[in-house]
């Protein structure tokens, strides 16, 4: 071996495990490289990928930006799959992922044509022309190049930084679309924009700007602080001030209330119109198609009030759906074409209540004629359009509105938006339903807007920002909302939309304050307000504005709700109420000693918004024959036990198993505690502040065990509980899936070696089923068979459980009598609920609605109990007189 050959081996030993690791960093750059790529083309795992069919990405998160470019991924759907063959090949993912989840045909046959449609890029207005008056801006003029500073930009409004698509032309439609007159580009990336021109005195050479832009190489994106400045073609926009006093001799404005209504609070619907009413205003009523009982409650109001009248065209609303949109204006079209006069409408629902007088609110507007009362978002244009999901197209079918895709808004136009609650003039109303042919900028929005989440909510903001009304723009909708963005903001509306939403909480008398600070304000309205939830705070808010109640006013502490009627059409299968009211009704009768014969209604009552149960009113037929109308009041019960020694379980309240826990008010909306085969159960508690504040805090690791009849575990939570200074509402969901086991099922709350708490609940089975009543055996058990488990059979049951769970014999004999129950039908399925119902449901007395020799009960309309009690806070007949 040469001398050279010896050095060099030498040299490669000793730097060999350089050698290897610098091998090592390069391999692991090019693998990251390889997989950037990967990712990029579309065949990563990452969160943006389809996962399973049924699947969705989550929304983006507050702030969270996406590329406009629709996404491409390997996934497709085949013809076979989709029952149709789509126009294209569909390559948007939220598009895939909307067809997988769509349950019938016409309603993916719609996501499908809309999403090729946007993919051949006929389907939105790229380009839009505002005509409200620019002034003597005019777009796309340049200013020239100005000097700027990292302390003080010349333009201060809105900053954002594009690595790749930044340009003079993207910069100018960005913050023209925001609502900025000046648009600059900076150091080949920034886009600024600010509402003042830049001052002549910072102007600088062109030659001073000379970086390339990164979105086109071509152009110049001004230099190192130093900026581009162009015209983005509109003025300043300012809103204006109302007036708060009319003229000596103003004329009088007249008021068409919109009520769009949902739900079944007919008694609140009559107390709003109650203070709101008066012959020279208007009142049209849209109740949601599904309402069938509202609406017919209502439409009894039309041949008494002349200017009272409801809705022929009716829609089924969902939250955030376009339908909502296409019901305001059918609706506001449908005043138009009405014999009525009126200057302004004002959309209200049940959740509003008046803050002033009628009076107030008549001066006001007469002192502000042709003017549009909206409220703006208040935030960067940008962060609200990403946060409202306007740069995503949406498809409202099947009772949900899908997310399919990026668009990107069309330029030449301001977005603005805020509050669907609005106060609007005829004149705008008149332009923004009735779109003329060569109104392009009009039929382009109402396009835009039909494929928008909560369309409402931006549609007559962007209409006003962008056309001749641009001048009667006023940033007051006359409303205060409870906003509580902590407990509204719960995502709770996933179920029917592909995005994440919020909602304002009730006003309750903690909130009174508020209220309060309405009075001088241009404020009319707040929301929201359920007497369901708390009726003390309307009893305040009326008081303040008519004067006391007198103490004379009977029932002012109670509220009444139907829960059903027997004359509804639509959801005719609320088979679990019906099963329910009329074994309650069969046991009322037995103790009444008549023969029941229909259930009627069922009613939930409250008094000082304390639940006390629900009415069940009935016809029945006494001894002698004679025909009988029958109410009883029904506590439902579900019994528990809690330790006695245990310092936890001495601070626990309300401790129950029920349905529809409601986040944003802290409550489960299953007032009257019906549970049968299809309920999703949860259970809900409340942990009453430690009394210990001062010292050491406590934690508790407990599990909640779910036991069915046959005494077999079907599910368990985990649950990590934390002392608060105040008390805390707690509620764990099972992962229950239908049917359930009918029956008495038990909740236990263990820890190591203790029951803190247990609760049995009852499981009714079903006696009829979509409305009809369920007669054959095969029928009987697919609803009430339930003995499936839910736990996977793999799952090993910990020992220390065992002790709370029946044995196998034990589950074996149970098992068969159950098996044997799942099939009855008739007299004996009706007979098995009685026992199960009596359990449960506690009858604590009664009424007749005529008083008859043969039954010696009081009348209702005596008892301050009975729905058919005097009730004068709901008594719309007072107007007559």
């Amino acid at each position: 071996m040469t001398m050279e050959q010896s050095v060099s081996a030498r040299w490669v030993r000793r730097y060999r495990a350089f050698f290897l690791v610098l091998l090592l960093i390069v391999g692991i750059q090019l693998f990251l490289a390889y997989k950037s790529l990967d990712i990029a083309g579309g065949s990563g795992s990452g969160s943006d990928e389809i996962e399973l069919p049924g699947s969705l990405p989550p929304p983006p998160a507050v702030g969270q930006t996406r590329p406009q470019a629709p996404s491409i991924t390997r996934t497709k759907l085949t013809a076979l799959q989709l029952g149709f063959q789509p126009e294209c090949d569909i390559l948007a993912k939220e598009a895939i992922s909307a067809l997988q989840r769509a349950k019938t045909k016409d309603c993916r046959e719609h996501i499908a044509h809309t999403a090729c449609a946007i993919q051949s890029g006929r389907f939105y207005a790229p380009q839009l022309r505002s005509s409200c008056p620019a002034g003597n801006h005019t777009a796309n003029v340049s200013l020239g190049c100005f000097k700027d500073e990292k302390e003080r930009r010349i333009l201060a409004g809105y900053y954002s930084s594009a690595k790749s698509s930044n340009s003079p032309s993207s910069c100018v439609h960005l913050c023209l679309q925001s609502g900025y007159p000046y648009a600059g580009v900076q150091y080949g990336r920034e886009c600024f924009c600010g509402f003042d021109p830049p001052p002549t005195s910072a102007k600088l050479p062109d030659s001073s700007c000379n970086i390339k832009c990164l979105g086109n190489g071509k152009e110049i994106c001004g230099g190192f602080y130093a900026m581009n400045i162009y015209e983005t073609g509109i003025a300043k926009f300012t809103a204006q001030v109302a007036a708060t006093s009319a003229p000596v001799g103003a004329k009088r404005v007249r008021i068409a209330f919109l009520l769009t209504l949902n739900g079944r609070a007919l008694r609140q619907v009559h107390r709003l119109l109650k203070a709101l009413y008066a012959p020279e205003h208007v009142y049209y009523i849209h109740v949601d198609e599904r309402q069938d009982y509202l609406y017919r409650k209502l439409l009894e109001l039309e041949p008494k009030f002349p200017n009272i009248r409801l809705a022929r065209k009716r829609f089924s609303t969902i939250w955030g759906g376009a339908s909502l949109l296409t019901m305001l204006l059918q609706c506001m079209q449908d005043l138009l074409s009405s014999n009525w006069h009126w200057d302004f409408v004002i959309n209200l629902s049940e959740s509003d209540f008046p803050v002033k007088t009628l009076d107030k609110l008549v001066d006001f507007l007469s002192a502000n004629p042709g003017r549009n009362f909206v409220k703006g978002h208040g935030r960067e244009t940008q962060k609200f359009i990403q946060k409202q999901g306007l740069d995503k197209t949406f498809v409202e079918c099947d009772t949900h509105m899908w997310r399919i895709g990026d668009r990107k808004l069309p330029a030449g136009i301001q977005v603005d938006g805020g509050s669907d609650w609005v106060a609007l003039s005829r004149p705008f109303v008149v332009y923004a339903t009735h779109p003329r042919e060569e109104d392009k900028l009009l039929q382009a929005l109402l396009k835009l807007f039909r494929h928008t989440l909560l369309p409402a909510e931006s549609f007559f903001h962007t209409v006003l920002r962008n056309t001749e009304h641009c001048t009667s723009y006023v940033d007051n909708n006359l409303h205060v909302t409870n906003w509580k963005r902590k407990q509204g903001c719960k995502c709770q509306y996933k179920h029917v939309v592909d995005w994440c939403g919020c909602s304002p909480n009730d006003f309750k008398p903690e909130d009174w304050s508020r209220l309060q600070a309405t009075e001088q304000k241009s404020l009319f309205f707040a929301r929201k307000f359920e007497p369901i939830i708390n009726q003390a705070v309307l009893l305040q808010l009326e008081e303040w504005l008519y004067g006391p109640y007198t103490s004379e006013y009977a029932n002012l502490h109670g509220y009444w709700q139907s829960v059903y009627h027997h004359e509804d059409v639509y959801g005719s299968g609320n088979d679990l109420a019906r099963s329910i009211g009329d074994s309650v009704m069969r046991l009322s009768s037995r103790q009444c000693k008549i023969d029941p014969l229909e259930l009627i209604e069922l009613t939930h009552y409250l008094h000082r918004d304390q639940y006390k149960g629900f009415l069940m009113r009935y016809r029945a037929r006494g001894t002698a024959g004679n025909p009988l109308h029958v109410e009883t009041r029904v506590r439902p019960v579900q019994h528990g036990k809690l330790a006695r020694n245990a310092r936890f379980s001495k601070r626990l309240r309300n401790f129950e198993v029920s349905t529809d826990f409601d986040q944003k008010e802290q409550v489960a909306r299953n007032f009257g505690k019906m549970l049968g085969p299809q309920s999703e159960l949860l259970l809900s508690y409340t942990l009453q502040a430690s009394a210990d504040s001062g010292g050491a805090a406590h934690s508790y690791n407990l599990t909640l065990l779910w036991i069915d009849p046959l005494g077999r575990l079907q599910d368990f939570n985990e649950l990590h509980i934390e002392d608060s200074a105040s008390d805390v509402i707690n509620h764990s969901k099972t992962l229950l899936k239908p049917p359930l086991t009918p029956g008495i099922w038990t909740a236990k709350l263990i820890g190591r070696s203790s029951i803190y708490a247990q609760l049995k609940f009852l499981i009714s089975p079903l006696a009829y089923w979509k409305g009809y009543p369920v007669d054959t055996s095969s029928e009987a058990e697919r609803l009430n068979g339930g003995l499936a488990v839910a736990l996977p059979d793999d799952f090993e049951l910990p020992v220390e459980w065992q002790q709370h769970l029946h044995s196998d014999d034990e589950q074996f004999t149970l098992r068969e009598e159950a098996t044997a129950r799942g099939k009855l039908v008739g007299r004996e399925l009706h007979g098995w609920i009685d026992g199960l119902v009596a359990k449960f449901f506690q009858l604590r007395e009664s009424c007749v609605v005529e008083a008859d020799t043969e039954v010696s009960l009081p009348l209702c309309s005596d008892v301050a109990w009975s729905s058919l009690a005097p009730d004068p806070k709901s008594d719309v007949d007072a107007l007559l007189k």
